[in-house]
């Protein structure tokens, strides 16, 4: 399954910030950013649904974040 989030990432920072974390609750999951793209995209692929955890652990990391 690919999941799509438009995020309000746009560093390598910010990315660096929450990498860990998404690790650490995705394990089973592969992830990256297009920084270069307008939404700041973050793609899932994943063998589950997540989507409402990716938006909460988002949200509680001061992040902003919106399936699409």
């Amino acid at each position: 399954m690919i999941l799509v989030f438009k995020t309000n990432i746009d560093t390598v920072s910010k990315v660096k910030r929450i990498s860990s974390k998404l690790n650490q609750l995705f394990p089973n999951s592969k992830w990256n950013f297009d920084l270069e793209d307008c939404d700041n995209i973050l793609r899932f692929e994943s063998d589950n649904d997540i989507v409402a955890e990716v938006m909460i652990l988002m949200k509680i990391t001061g992040f902003e974040c919106e399936a699409l």
